[in-house]
């Protein structure tokens, strides 16, 4: 079978960026990489993983095209991973990390499961829309206002050493 997949660069700049491309089921989630790499234009050079994500697009478990761990966890990689052992209709998507300097972040959803054609090379783009920018767009984050947070809600001064249960000259 054949996996069509769509690919959205998430930014925050005007106009949508996306490629569709299609691939075998089987094929690596290396192989995957390396399309999307070539589809966006990347030399493919940096680092990268993908993370299993839900429907509201929460990171998940890793797979990375290098095992950089010490050893004493485990660590699912591109290489030795297919596509269909992460991705099918009730996990269509995933988080694609190319470049961990520049966070180049992608959103991978699974649109369709197609009959392979005899006549297509697989991997296959099959759309392109957007020109991707000279550097990855910037990530906004949004701080909650910590002057009005209280995580304890107990109205103890902490200041306040004689409501404090302890003998502060303690050493």
């Amino acid at each position: 079978m054949i996996y069509r997949f769509r690919i959205i660069l998430d930014h925050d700049s005007e106009g949508d960026i996306f490629r569709d491309i299609e691939i075998r089921e089987t094929d690596s989630m290396e192989d995957l990489h390396n399309t999307i790499n070539q589809a966006f234009g990347f030399d493919g050079t940096e680092m990268a993983s993908f993370y299993v994500s839900d429907d509201d697009w929460n990171q998940g478990e890793e797979i990375s095209l290098f095992n950089l761990s010490d050893g004493n966890e485990t660590v699912k990689l591109m290489s030795d991973t297919a596509i269909n052992e992460v991705v099918f209709e009730m996990q269509p998507k995933l988080i694609y990390v190319y470049d961990f300097l520049s966070m180049w972040t992608f959103f991978v959803e699974l649109a369709e499961i197609v009959d392979e054609a005899e006549s297509v090379d697989y991997p296959n783009l099959i759309f392109a829309h957007g020109q991707i920018p000279d550097e990855a767009p910037e990530k906004l984050f949004e701080a909650e206002d910590f002057d009005e947070y209280n995580e304890f809600e107990d109205d103890l001064d902490i200041d306040d050493y004689d409501q404090l249960d302890f003998d502060e000259n303690w050493n």
